[in-house]
This record gives C-alpha cells, sequence and structure tokens, in this order.
C-alpha cells in the first residue's frame, strides 16, 4: 500500500459562507484560516494550496471581547517619512469592517507565495449579500466547541 500525493488538478474547491454578526473576530479568523489553508481537507498536504474559497458576511456585525474595542489601533504606513497612521477599531470599523476582517484572517496564513494565493479565496462583504451565489455556497455553523459543521 502506497502513499498517495494530491496534485494541483485533484482538488475541487468548495465554497463556504460564514456569518460574522455577533462572533469574536479572533475565532472567526482562525476558522476561516484553516479553511482557507485547506486543514479541513482529509487529503491536506501543507506543501500544496488545498484550501476552498470563504466568503465572510456581516463584518460590520463581528465584535471584540473585553476592552479591546476602544484600544485596539490599525496602523498603516504610507511610505514617507513621518508617515505612520494609526485609526482606531471603532473608526476603522465604521469606515471599512470589510478591512478588519481581512487584515485578522491574512494575518494567520502564511507569509509566502502560497499563502498569497490563500488570501485570493477570502472574500468579504459589509452586508448580507454576496454576489457568489452561483456558486453554491455552503453556509457554516461555528458551535461551543468551535468545531466548523457544514
Amino acid at each position: 500500500m502506497s502513499t498517495t500525493i494530491p496534485s494541483g488538478k485533484d482538488i475541487k474547491r468548495k465554497w463556504f459562507v460564514i456569518d460574522a454578526s455577533g462572533k469574536t473576530l479572533g475565532r472567526l479568523s482562525t476558522q476561516a484560516a484553516s479553511i482557507l489553508a485547506g486543514k479541513l481537507n482529509p487529503l491536506y498536504t501543507p506543501y500544496i494550496d488545498m484550501g476552498d474559497h470563504v466568503i465572510v458576511i456581516n463584518a460590520e456585525k463581528i465584535v471584540l471581547t473585553g476592552l479591546k474595542s476602544n484600544t485596539k489601533l490599525y496602523r498603516r504606513y504610507t511610505g514617507f517619512p513621518g508617515g505612520l497612521r494609526e485609526e482606531s477599531f471603532v473608526k476603522l470599523l465604521a469606515r471599512r469592517p470589510e478591512a478588519i476582517v481581512e487584515q485578522s484572517i491574512k494575518g494567520m496564513l502564511p507569509k509566502s507565495k502560497m499563502g498569497r494565493q490563500m488570501a485570493t479565496k477570502l472574500k468579504v462583504y459589509k452586508g448580507s449579500q454576496h454576489p457568489h451565489l452561483a456558486q453554491q455556497p455552503v453556509a457554516m455553523e461555528f458551535h461551543a466547541s468551535n468545531a466548523p459543521k457544514a
């Protein structure tokens, strides 16, 4: 009996929808990152992008625990001297809630070409509508044990 090594053409990618309303940012991000990396796939291979597509809806309804919503800062650098810009979680949530969820999930993916390829399969939307109905995505439910249920 020999071990089968999957190749890129054997991969059948699925589409999953995650509703972020009332979910904690970190817990949602870890589950989405594991789906994007393909760790739920029984044929998971670390050096092949085996991940599925993830659609996150209701990004504006994400929550943080404790006092983090008042103290958390998002920093970006413009590329010019003295160009470090800061924005609080509350202001960024009002302006671009998709950016908060995207940055959190992408930060949990590998920092390599393969990680950037995995991140292209992530779609985050502000409301409850998304344009990917033709792909027939499956709704993911997360229960208290944090194990995803399809």
